[in-house]
């Protein structure tokens, strides 16, 4: 009984085959992604800012996303940040007041309650946005998210709302 095996030359032909296709597949991906608008970013509108959060985003209509989304829709997106701001962040300033009172007996300890408070802001907003991405703006292709970013005027961070436009895959393409 003899048992024939396949050919080595074969399987190292099929894994050049499959290493080409993934390399066509990444210059495509980002040579959509290079002719894409440039994200649109909505910054804090609001007086108080606790470690780079601002209390409100802008909640005017960007006329970049003219045609993509109904203002609207927009508004009432940036109304519903808005509204976890509105409901999370006064509790932050007060425990940030509170922190720095006590955070010369406290060695700094003090200021932990507020930095856990505002990493749990962010994640609802994180979480909010995901939920707003799923149920509408993937589906105009529109991707939303917070990010951290550097101030235009000073060397601080902040965070804002980034709008990224998703790139439109060609579904006519052959495999």
């Amino acid at each position: 009984m003899s048992i024939l095996l396949p050919n080595m030359a074969e399987f190292d032909t099929i894994s050049e085959l499959e290493e080409e296709e993934e390399e066509e597949e990444a210059a495509t991906e980002e040579h959509l992604r290079r002719f894409a608008p440039d994200p649109v970013l909505v910054r804090g509108a609001g007086h108080i800012t606790v470690f780079g959060l601002s209390n409100k985003f802008d909640t005017e209509f960007p006329s970049v996303l003219t045609g993509k989304v109904a203002p609207e829709e927009f508004k009432t997106s940036i109304g519903r940040v808005n509204a976890c701001l509105k409901k999370a962040l006064p509790v932050n300033v007060k425990w940030l007041l509170c922190g720095c009172l006590c955070c010369c007996c406290t060695l700094g300890c003090s200021l932990w309650p507020v930095i856990c408070l505002n990493k749990r802001t962010r994640r609802s907003i994180q979480k909010l946005l995901e939920w707003e991405n799923n149920r509408l703006y993937h589906k105009l292709a529109l991707h939303w998210k917070l990010t951290k970013r550097k101030c235009e005027t000073s060397n601080m961070m902040e965070y804002v709302i980034l709008i990224e436009f998703l790139p439109k895959y060609p579904i006519f393409r052959p495999d």
